[in-house]
């Protein structure tokens, strides 16, 4: 087998959000401002589950752990990092955590339609427990398994997840296909499962009920999971740069911002 001489990346050089000078004061102050009603309404979130005894559920359980990586997720992306830490990582390591919370949430959306009187038979504190580490230890091997090696310039203003996994050393499509595909399939049979329970139901208030409980979930992987494959399924060609920003602050700023909104406008206890 050919051995290959590699250079381990130390930094990366990232682009500016904008080249035009007098732009970047009212985007700084804009994205600034996003990223404070997005830590303030995550925060608001995380203490409200914590600390209300009516929102001691496995669906606020998981509404809080998704508030804490939507936290960790957009004060990350705010500084422009141009070195390779810890914190370099954090990206790759909140989007894939992410997306696995977004499964365990549907898987639990299935189980209080579907099986609700097996409810709490199913879902106690420990496989709660289990359905959150799953996603955090999974996010923690991907981020830290494979060093960098490729020395061109990151052409992105920050180290987004996809764009950064392709500068890895060892062949990481498989594994990123995987993350994707997995979570998106689990997502789809839940909702699969709990359409065809609502509707068997005969009672109209069971129905409303039931599209109340996953009516905000649902919005939230629609939006999410639009923005990413709008961005990464789409061909190469069709990809620019200037489209691609849009994108990128939409789904790593705007979502995280508008997940509190989503989750307690529809929700009478938040």
């Amino acid at each position: 087998m050919e051995k290959q001489n590699r250079t381990v990346v130390t930094e990366f050089i990232l682009k500016s959000i904008t080249d035009r000078p007098e732009l970047q004061a009212p985007l700084f102050g804009l994205l600034l401002v996003i990223c404070l009603i997005s830590a303030v309404g995550n925060l608001s979130i995380i203490i409200l589950t914590n600390t209300d005894s009516r929102l001691q559920t496995p669906m606020y359980f998981f509404l809080r752990h998704l508030a804490v990586t939507d936290l960790c997720y957009s004060t990350s992306v705010g500084p422009k990092i141009t070195k390779y830490n810890p914190l370099s990582t954090s990206f790759i390591l909140f989007i894939t955590c992410e997306i696995f919370l977004l499964s365990s949430m549907s898987y639990d959306r299935y189980v209080a339609i579907c099986k609700p009187l097996l409810y709490t038979v199913i879902m106690p504190q420990r496989v709660c427990w289990a359905l959150v580490a799953i996603p955090y230890v999974y996010s923690i091997f991907v981020s830290s398994l494979y060093p960098f090696v490729d020395t061109t310039p990151f052409h992105h203003f920050f180290c987004d997840c996809i764009p950064l996994i392709s500068l890895l050393c060892s062949n990481t499509h498989e594994s990123a296909t995987f993350g994707l595909i997995s979570s998106l399939l689990i997502i789809l049979v839940s909702y699969i499962l709990i359409l065809t329970a609502v509707l068997r139901m005969n009672s109209a208030e069971g129905r409303r009920k039931a599209f109340s409980t996953c009516g905000s979930h649902l919005t939230g992987v629609i939006v999410f999971y639009g923005t990413l494959i709008f961005m990464y399924v789409q061909p190469k060609s069709s990809h620019s740069f200037d489209t691609d920003k849009v994108a990128f602050i939409f789904y790593t700023l705007i979502i995280p911002m508008l997940n509190p909104l989503i989750y307690s406008l529809r929700n009478k206890d938040v």
